[in-house]
């Protein structure tokens, strides 16, 4: 995708300016045109279709993209060289007419716009559609004929009678609820009020929500449960500034107890720590930033270090192979196409909830976002480690590498007994790798118990556990399948903490001997399993096995490592592993074609088993290995201390549950 030339004295790391945000705008909305219908109702893109049918993703299409014109035309007070919001005035006519008519069993083109109706797709779109129409209300909207007002009106009427899911759709209903009342028509006002209220319901402290009855953390925190609260409190102002006024300290403030976290998912290279489901969305993750400064709340950073994570998480993106020519249109991956990735409720035209990135150009041209030069973001300036204990992540960064981590400990996606959510599951996740999809089980960033042919456990259901200062611990039962972890008779506890890209982990395994029927009989003795980060590129990742490291016994300690330029994955055993490997495969990273996992083995014969292990993931090859180890366990409390390189130690205790 082509740029404006850079302009490296405002922005001295990216280049980006504001006009660079336009351009990019500009080039996706231009991107889409060769698809729209004839009648520019629907915006069918090529690839796979989503579980709501081609219909659906048409909609999807030119809702998403609807946003993103509305963010582009209304920071520039309704400019629009390209004519975008003519043709999108023109579907959303064309569209709600075809409804209309439909609905009154007079007709209706192929094109009609599907209903809103309970749990359905189109009330996802139908949100985006309410906020395009308010932000461009005097370009748009007032522009309408009376008639035509109505039967765009009947078609949001939909979500009146219709109910939401239970997480952030709720937040849907509220803002088709509010733009419907701003601009006097029918609306169900028990909607906004319900929506609001579960909000309640979801907020756990320090700025963070779950995304519905369970611990569901992620990046729709800030892309969903910050921002429609507070564009609802924009679109409230002119209708009930009273209520606007009061709940504005509750919802600016939230955002602001939630950015210092949320800076610690930002790596050096721009990319966000991957993690979560709807990565697809990718760059979204910077809509709370910019959010923030909207809202008139304390982002924390200068406005010249906020414009350059957010450059850059757009700049990695766009520069890295999110955006392939011919067509210009976004993949559904990560950079490239990588559907493995990718919930069934994604189509082709998904990836285009990145147009809630392109909220930063409604801050107008002279806004210090954008007239301050670049400063370094937090992850270039100093190493940083940070506990957020709404979702129990440690966050760590280090400014050497521009590397990000958060080591999980309380966010599963969990619904009851199913398949593994790789996206949830692991132990680790960073900003410069991503997890494997290996179709065997998983590996990375992973302690596991292997079954009599060799399938590891998963990690489905993760439970909190009390930590030390400066650590993080939980515990999951195993399961193989879709076994339930109720009746699991083991558990494996891990604690973990972190400092200069070193992470500790001390293991506890407890139950049984493993059988190969999981039935829970004394079985046999079993292997454990853990993984490091796994390396991907577009070229094999080199894997070893080395030696003793400086200093440390017993002489039969092994590491194993992954490398390439630029990035090495280590793990060393501290205590109870008796082996090390690696494992390369391809096809299974959404970061390229090969990749690779450093692990290690141990034995497990039934009763309490320790393990400890450091893990590293750095810029540069280690030069040295762990200098001591002291790991003391009572039958109920272990301890675990390693001396890094350098002299500095960690520690970490881990209290096993009753």
């Amino acid at each position: 995708m082509d740029f404006p030339a850079p302009d490296m004295q405002l922005s001295p790391t990216t280049g980006w300016t504001r006009d660079h945000w336009l351009h990019f705008a500009d080039a996706q909305l231009l991107s889409v045109r060769p698809f729209a219908t004839a009648d520019l109702s629907l915006i069918p893109l090529p690839g796979r279709a989503s579980s709501s049918g081609g219909l659906s993703d048409g909609l999807e299409g030119f809702a998403r993209t609807f946003l993103l014109a509305a963010f582009r035309v209304a920071g520039e007070a309704g400019a629009d060289p390209h004519g975008h919001l003519d043709r999108y005035r023109a579907g959303l006519l064309a569209g709600t007419a075809a409804y209309t008519m439909a609905t009154a069993g007079t007709g209706g083109a192929a094109g009609t716009w599907p209903p809103i109706r309970t749990r359905t797709q189109p009330m996802v779109e139908a949100a985006s559609v309410a906020i395009g129409l308010h932000l461009t209300r005097e370009w748009l909207w007032d522009t309408l004929a009376p008639t035509e007002q109505d039967q765009v009106a009947a078609w949001l009427s939909g979500s009146s009678t219709s109910e939401a899911n239970g997480n952030n759709w709720v937040l849907f209903q509220v803002v088709i609820a509010e733009f419907l009342a701003g601009v006097g028509r029918e609306h169900n006002a028990e909607q906004i009020d319900f929506g609001l209220a579960r909000m309640e319901d979801w907020y756990v402290g320090g700025g963070w929500y779950r995304d519905g009855d369970g611990d569901y953390f992620d990046y729709y925190c800030g892309w969903a449960m910050h921002l429609y609260p507070l564009l609802w409190l924009q679109m409230v102002a002119g209708r009930d500034p009273e209520r606007a006024e009061a709940l504005r300290s509750r919802y600016v403030g939230r955002i602001e107890a939630f950015l210092p976290d949320h800076l610690g998912f930002f790596g050096g290279t721009g990319s966000p720590i991957y993690q979560g489901r709807s990565l697809i969305y990718r760059y979204a993750a910077v809509a709370p930033l910019f959010m923030a400064e909207l809202a008139g709340a304390d982002s924390g950073l200068a406005p010249g270090a906020l414009r350059r994570i957010a450059s850059g998480a757009a700049q990695f993106f766009a520069d890295g192979g999110s955006y392939p020519a011919p067509s210009g249109l976004p993949t559904l991956g990560w950079q490239g196409e990588f559907l493995p990735l990718v919930q069934s409720y994604s189509g082709p035209a998904s990836p285009f909830w990145t147009s809630k990135a392109f909220i930063g150009l409604l801050l107008p041209a002279d806004h210090p976002v954008w007239t301050a030069v670049e400063e370094p973001a937090p992850v270039e300036l100093a190493d940083r480690t940070r506990i957020a204990p709404g979702p129990n992540f440690l966050l760590a960064s280090t400014a050497a590498d521009g590397v990000a981590r958060l080591l999980n400990h309380g966010s599963d996606k969990y619904y009851g007994p199913g398949v593994e959510n790789v996206e949830y599951s692991r132990l680790a996740y960073s900003s410069h790798t991503a997890p494997v999809y290996d179709p065997a089980g998983p590996l990375d960033n992973h302690i596991a118990l292997l079954d009599g042919e060799g399938v590891p456990s998963v990690r489905m259901r993760i439970h909190r556990l009390p930590a030390p200062e400066g650590s993080v611990a939980s515990f999951y039962r195993p399961v193989w399948g879709r076994g339930d972890e109720a009746e699991s008779p083991w558990t494996i506890a891990t604690a973990t903490t972190s400092a200069g890209g070193w992470e500790l982990r001390l293991h506890v395994v407890q139950g049984p001997g493993v059988p190969s029927a999981h039935d829970g009989g004394s079985g046999a003795a079993g292997v454990v399993r853990e993984g490091g980060y796994a390396l991907a590129g577009g070229s094999p990742i080199a894997g070893s096995v080395g030696g003793p490291g400086a200093g440390f016994e017993p002489a039969s300690f092994v590491r194993a490592e992954a490398s390439r330029p630029g990035l090495h994955s280590n793990i060393w055993p501290l205590a109870g592993w008796t082996g090390a490997g690696i494992r390369s495969a391809e096809g299974q990273s959404p970061l390229g074609l090969h990749s690779t996992i450093p692990y290690l083995e141990g034995g497990h014969a039934g009763g309490r088993t320790v393990f400890a292990s450091l893990v590293r993931l750095a810029g540069t090859a280690p030069s040295a290995g762990p200098q001591d180890v002291v790991v003391d366990d009572d039958g109920g409390t272990a301890t675990c201390t390693v001396t890094l390189p350098g002299g500095r130690t960690l520690t970490t205790t881990l209290a096993l549950p009753a």
